[in-house]
């Protein structure tokens, strides 16, 4: 939806006052843990953009809640594995060494939208350590959603997504569909299904120091989750309502991923 579009699909203004409004209608509850995908155009024209997203966000679950959004660097992956432009082969082996160092306060997000890259810049929120696959939180407990973010199996046990699965927490698909569900990955990780290794380095602070560290993962996909996320729907809910000019859904991130966890083992097995 371009701005012209975006103004067209609204009567008057979205503000940060009606976009708190729907997402109490929504279901969004004070004090609680919320890890949110978004897509600020879905929203219609919003008086201040981004800013004013984030601002009813923090608004609906209050200081005493935490927001948690993904805030990854796609320009730290594989470049073997890039295609967006591709970059010659030669250029692959030393491009970890070629690139700045990650640091969680500067380093922007790549492709993930303006919601996420306009929260992590709070003041008061924090972000994660791994330099793929961060998460920036906000509110009471952001701290230790984001702490000792294992560099080894980044959106497996040792990461963000567990720690709110742990905090009964849930997920805003806010105007976004089930292909951007991170906690989506998490139950690839608890899945008995066989899935391809892979290795990386990138360069990541210790002690203040620039240091290349090497780490190992799944080669995740997200081929399936629509299809997934829609048989999660049909089994077992999700309370959906318009914010803005968009839909949001919100789902149970335990049941999700517990549910999602049966479903690759039933389907992508041999």
């Amino acid at each position: 939806m371009g701005e012209r579009d975006a103004v067209e699909a609204v009567e008057e203004p979205i503000t940060v006052d009606s976009l708190r409004a729907d997402l109490r209608d929504l279901g969004v509850r004070e004090g609680e843990t919320l890890l949110v995908h978004s897509s600020l155009r879905s929203l219609g024209w919003v008086a201040g953009g981004a800013q004013a997203v984030v601002e009813a966000l923090q608004g609906a679950v209050t200081e005493t809640g935490t927001l948690v959004v993904p805030t990854f660097t796609g320009q730290y992956t594989d470049p073997s594995a890039w295609s967006n432009p591709p970059v010659p082969d030669e250029w692959v082996e030393r491009m970890p060494e070629r690139m700045p160092t990650f640091r969680p306060a500067v380093t922007p997000t790549r492709g993930m939208g303006a919601v996420p890259e306009c929260l992590r810049t709070e003041p008061a929120a924090v972000r994660s350590r791994h330099p793929e696959t961060s998460f920036a939180a906000w509110g009471a407990d952001a701290d230790a959603v984001v702490a000792d973010h294992d560099y080894d199996y980044g959106l497996g046990e040792g990461s963000p997504l567990a720690s709110i699965y742990d905090r009964g927490g849930r997920v805003l698909l806010l105007g976004v569909g089930h292909d951007v569900d991170s906690s989506l990955h998490l139950a690839e990780y608890r899945a008995s299904v066989e899935m391809e290794a892979v290795r990386h380095r990138a360069p990541v602070l210790r002690d203040g120091e620039r240091e290349m560290v090497a780490y190992e993962d799944i080669a995740t996909s997200t081929d399936d989750f629509e299809a997934l996320g829609a048989d999660f729907e049909r089994e077992v809910g999700a309370t959906e309502a318009p914010v803005g000019a968009g839909t949001a859904k919100l789902l149970d991130q335990s049941a999700l991923v517990d549910f999602a966890v049966e479903w690759f083992e039933a389907n992508r097995g041999p």
